[in-house]
Order: structure tokens, then C-alpha cells, then sequence
């Protein structure tokens, strides 16, 4: 049996599995459509890869992101990683853009230029995934100061991996929001793996919270696949952070239980370690706290059916949807000047 959660109010642990099994879904259309495509998520099984690139599975961490972005506005910055499907839907971003995006059409949050690594979408407050370990750091550190200077009141939230805490952006980010006292909640998903390579070995230290400890901000440890733990710790961390105290940072213990993208096997992780990562699968333990509080099997199945069919609408939009025109492929990118480009 898994660990059941830390108890919350049966309306809220709802919402939340409500967002936990829409980003499984995603991730787990996104995985088939990029390995050839599946019909359970409306594609037809032809070897089509409609995902094309690199694609990076945030599965079994979804308790995180969850958690966390309950507690979000709209007027909320949020800055992700190369790994950021769930937070961009945690965040309120529209999964039917999202999918056009991977699938490089003309309907997605970035007309298609963007993919899987750089899906943004402003009018959440979702600044951006990035391909670049650490990047998003600094730009959450910008967004916070240029909150504070505004006195609007908003917060930025800044997720990012084990990995980035050993490239140098991690310093200066919190480093520049600690002495300025910037509104940001960095938020430390450590899944143990840094693409193909342990964290552990490669970590000096204690690791993120003792480097954040180090530099005086407050930390905060959690279970990061117990989705209510997050949930309760979350709450404390963005009161905090808007009640104008400085940086916070919650640091989530999880596990990414796929590939560093979605074709590679993991052949080099240890079985016996998936398999106990496994047993503390987030969803599982959602579900049996949901039922634990009062909830009924009734209600597992609706939220499952219905981020499943939310996903496999998303899937068929977006094989169906346009491919940008030729026209495009500048646009926004660079200035072409008179046309000498062409």
C-alpha cells in the first residue's frame, strides 16, 4: 500500500489529484506521440513521431508542481526548466496550446518555434521553460525585483532541478535575491538525476537547502511525492515570501521515474531504485489519502476519466491543427531588415 498524505480538506486534495492527473496524462500522450503515437490518445498507431526533438518527462514528479501553483495567481510570475509540462499546467496554461507547441504547429503558445523546452505563456504569469540547467534562475530573480520595485504585491516562483544548484546562476540568484530581499519562492525538485548522472556524487555538501541556509534564506524541507505535504508546505513558504520577508526556498524530495528524455531507456539507473521509487508514486498516495478522507472510488475515476479525455482532445487538436506558415519562421526572432534575409 502506499504512504498515505498529510491530511487536507477532502475539496482541496481533489483539486489537487484534478491537476496531478491532467499532468500524467500530458506527459504520458507526449511520451507516445513522440515514440510514434498511440489511438487511447487519439492518434492512430502509424510509427508517426508528432513530438519531434527532444522531450523531457517531468512523470512522477507531479506532486510539486501541484501543490505549489495551488497557491499561485495569475499575477504570479513563474519561471520552469527543460523539464516544465507540469508546471506550465499546474500554473493554468491551456493543455491544448501546450500540445500544439510540442507538436511544432501554428496553435501553440509560441506559434510552434518553442517546443517542449520553451513553452511561455504570459497571461498566466508562465515566463518560460529553458533548456539551459539554471537559467531560469536569474530571470526569476529580474522578475522579483522588477515586483518589488512596482509594489504589486505579486511573487515569483522559480522551480528548478538538483542539477542547477552546481552551475553558477544558482549562487547569483540567490545571492542577488537575499541582499535585496526579492519576493521569490525557488523551489528545489530534486529527482536525484542530473540527465544520465547521479546528483549525489556530483554535490558537494548538503545540497541545496545548506547552500541556501548558507546564504541566510529560510528553507524548507518536504516530501515532495506527498502532494498535501507539499501542499501545507507551500502555504507557509508563499505567505512568507508575500508577507515581504525575502526568498524562500522549498526544497521537494522526488523522483523522476523516466529517462532524461522520452526515447532513452535509463539503463544505466540501479532497477531496485525505480522499483522503490515507484511505491511512493504521487498519484498512488493521493489517491489512497483521497479515499482515506471520505472520498470515493467514484470520484478517482471521474478525475482520471476526465484529464484523460481532456489530453486526448488535446492530442487529435493538435495533429490536426496547422503547421506555421513559411512566412513565420523570422517573425520574432530577429529583424529581417528590408527582406535581404529571403
Amino acid at each position: 500500500m502506499p504512504e498515505q498524505a498529510t491530511p487536507v480538506d477532502l475539496p482541496v486534495l481533489a483539486g489537487l489529484l484534478r491537476t496531478m492527473a491532467r499532468i500524467r496524462a500530458f506527459e504520458d500522450a507526449a511520451e507516445a506521440a513522440s515514440q510514434g503515437g498511440v489511438s487511447v490518445y487519439g492518434l492512430a498507431s502509424d510509427g508517426r513521431a508528432q513530438v519531434r526533438g527532444p522531450l523531457h518527462l517531468s512523470t512522477g514528479q507531479e506532486a510539486v508542481p501541484a501543490g505549489v501553483c495551488a497557491h499561485l495567481t495569475p499575477s504570479d510570475y513563474l519561471t520552469s526548466t527543460h523539464r516544465g509540462h507540469g508546471h506550465t499546467l499546474a500554473k493554468g496554461a491551456d493543455s491544448h496550446r501546450m500540445m500544439a507547441e510540442l507538436f511544432g504547429k501554428a496553435t501553440g503558445f509560441n506559434g510552434g518555434k518553442g517546443g517542449s523546452m520553451h513553452i511561455a505563456d504570459f497571461s498566466v504569469g508562465m515566463l518560460g521553460a529553458n533548456g539551459v540547467v539554471a537559467a531560469g534562475l536569474p530571470i526569476a530573480v529580474g522578475a522579483a525585483h522588477a515586483q518589488k520595485l512596482r509594489g504589486d504585491h505579486a511573487i515569483t516562483c522559480c522551480f528548478f532541478g538538483d542539477g542547477a544548484i552546481n552551475r553558477g546562476p544558482f549562487l547569483e540568484a540567490l545571492n542577488w535575491a537575499r541582499i535585496f530581499r526579492l519576493p521569490v519562492l525557488f523551489v528545489c525538485e530534486d529527482n536525484r538525476w542530473s540527465a544520465t548522472t547521479p546528483s549525489g556524487p556530483m554535490t558537494a555538501g548538503d545540497g541545496a537547502s545548506a547552500r541556501a541556509a548558507a546564504m541566510d534564506i529560510a528553507v524548507h524541507a518536504v516530501d515532495g511525492n506527498d502532494v498535501a505535504a507539499v501542499y501545507r508546505a507551500a502555504e507557509h513558504c508563499v505567505r512568507e515570501v508575500r508577507e515581504g520577508r525575502g526568498p524562500v526556498l522549498l526544497h521537494a524530495a522526488t523522483y523522476r521515474v523516466k529517462g532524461h528524455v522520452s526515447v532513452d531507456l535509463a539503463r544505466y539507473r540501479d532497477p531496485a531504485e525505480l522499483e522503490a521509487a515507484l511505491r511512493t508514486d504521487p498519484l498512488a498516495r493521493g489517491r489512497a489519502a483521497y479515499l482515506a478522507a471520505g472520498g470515493s472510488e467514484a470520484d478517482l475515476q471521474h478525475i482520471e476519466t476526465a484529464a484523460r479525455d481532456e489530453i486526448a482532445a488535446a492530442v487529435t487538436a493538435a495533429d490536426a491543427a496547422p503547421w506555421p506558415a513559411p512566412e513565420e519562421a523570422f517573425a520574432q526572432v530577429q529583424t529581417v531588415g528590408a527582406g535581404q534575409w529571403f
